[in-house]
């Protein structure tokens, strides 16, 4: 089998941050000349993008290894590589439970994979690299981007925070920060591929500028993403309350393609618990920042993760929690029932609590969010926006003759493929259409109306383009064709 010929798959779990560097990883296989593996058939070379946030992340990786050892013996030449975050923790356990593995990368060295893959093929013994600090900005490696209309760009990567629960700085390293000039260049050779919305990454990501000494840096970036021709839709993940500052909400009100969503970590509404975690903000500030954001804009949409059941939380500090849930109403919330992660101050923490009350605080707590969910978005029923058509996301789609979209504040809304009252041969991802909300559910809004309008795209243009390659498989479910990506992560970036 010659190198061009060979095949790969890419498996990635946990945040954005992971989804981006899979597409770095994907990019540099390509370069190296493997080729993507088609559906149902099995990869030459399957590569792990790891996530050690939560605790089930070792037992899910050593579970999938565990399946395709059988498939590795029956195929001679097979191999299997692990990377990012839970191989950065755990770089000698992996070869050791499973030795079939013949490449292991941390989260600094990620452009080493094609050469320690063929390394591991020539010397026929697996290799282990890990290096502790990044020498070179990830973004400068080659990358395939999973969609032609909307990007990941990373600003920043690592974290300055010591919350007592989060292992990812240990992982990640400092903050380290991409000069402005180069991040605005990369974000205007994507709209001159026929991007039309970016997402800026980092793991703390409004406290970019700190290295190099810019307080207000990121607002002026979100004011100089505003003046990029083309460029229609503007978020970020995640920001810190600590650091979350007037100035950034005065430019994402004042520049007209920074889009009304915010998702900003509370992890707990409790100041007992938040000094415990070593957020340094408290319950008031969470809130004031809130509230200044609604201020400037009303209609914004505002997300969340909460933390359940953290040491020494008690049935008061977790009434608290859903006293701030209540006041801030928020959109969304990812819920997680704390989990020990080894290496972590929390992981040694005295009064753990129990497994069975914090899986009841869970569920009230989800069933709050749930609740306020779902009020606010029967309060938007009736209401006309313009979405952007999106690919992959509507799983019932095919079933309910509906397309799907994403409206500017972030809120995933399926709608009739009913062109009736325009004239529009169809919409491809990445075009825009106007739609009247019908119907609201906790997660997703309906409408089941004729589409108002359409507006067809640079970025319909893009993705129509690469539907045209033969190696970009497509799913018909009616009309339009939709391509298929893998599914994102049910988590978001580290925060």
């Amino acid at each position: 089998m010659t190198e061009a010929s060979r095949t790969y798959e890419v498996r990635t779990y946990g945040c954005q941050m992971n989804v981006h560097d899979s597409e770095r990883l994907t990019g540099l296989l390509e370069d190296a000349g493997y080729v993507a593996a088609g559906a149902g058939r099995q990869a030459d070379v399957v590569v792990f993008n790891t996530c050690a946030v939560r605790e089930n992340a070792d037992n899910k990786l050593y579970g999938n290894l565990g399946h395709l050892a059988p498939v590795k013996a029956a195929n001679p030449g097979m191999q299997i590589a692990v990377g990012g975050c839970l191989a950065q923790k755990d770089r000698s356990t992996i070869t050791r439970k499973a030795p079939w593995v013949d490449v292991v990368f941390g989260t600094h060295n990620i452009g080493s994979l094609p050469v320690l893959l063929e390394r591991a093929r020539v010397q026929e013994e697996a290799q282990v690299e890990i290096l502790e600090s990044l020498d070179v900005f990830p973004s400068t490696l080659p990358t395939k981007r999973e969609s032609a209309y909307a990007a990941w760009v990373s600003i920043s990567v690592g974290c300055n925070n010591t919350c007592t629960f989060c292992i990812v700085p240990s992982l990640r390293g400092k903050e380290k920060d991409r000069r402005p000039g180069d991040i605005l260049a990369e974000i205007r050779a994507l709209v001159a591929e026929g991007v039309s919305e970016v997402t800026l990454l980092g793991q703390n990501v409004n406290a970019y500028g700190v290295e190099f000494g810019d307080r207000q840096a990121f607002s002026k970036l979100l004011r100089a993403c505003g003046d990029i021709e083309g460029l229609e839709r503007v978020r970020f993940t995640s920001p810190h309350p600590a650091e979350f500052t007037d100035d950034v909400i005065e430019a994402m009100a004042e520049t007209p393609n920074v889009m009304p969503s915010l998702h900003m970590p509370l992890q707990s509404g409790s100041d007992k618990v938040l000094r415990d975690m070593r957020r340094s903000y408290r319950q008031s500030k969470f809130l004031g920042i809130i509230s200044r954001v609604r201020a400037a804009m009303p209609d914004a949409a505002i997300t969340t993760d909460i933390i359940v059941g953290f040491p020494g939380e008690t049935e008061e500090d977790f009434r608290a929690t859903l006293d701030v849930v209540r006041e801030a109403r928020f959109s969304g919330a990812f819920t997680f029932q704390y989990s020990k992660r080894p290496g972590t101050p929390a992981a040694v923490l005295d009064d753990q609590v129990p497994p069975d009350v914090v899986k009841d605080r869970y569920e009230r707590l989800a069933a709050l969010v749930n609740e306020i969910a779902w009020e606010e978005n029967k309060a938007l029923v009736g209401r006309t926006v313009e979405l952007m058509v999106a690919e992959g996301e509507g799983r019932k789609d095919a079933a309910t003759h509906r397309l799907s979209g994403r409206a500017p504040d972030n809120r995933l809304v399926h709608f009739a493929a009913d062109f009736s009252e325009v004239d529009a041969d169809g919409v491809r991802p990445g075009d825009m259409v106007t739609v009247t909300l019908t119907y609201a559910a906790p997660h997703h809004l309906v409408a089941d109306g004729p589409v108002l309008a359409v507006r067809r795209t640079r970025s319909g243009d893009a993705w129509e383009a690469r539907q045209a390659s033969p190696s970009t498989p497509g799913v018909a479910l009616g009309m339009p064709t939709l391509g298929a990506p893998a599914p994102l992560p049910d988590a978001p970036a580290c925060g």
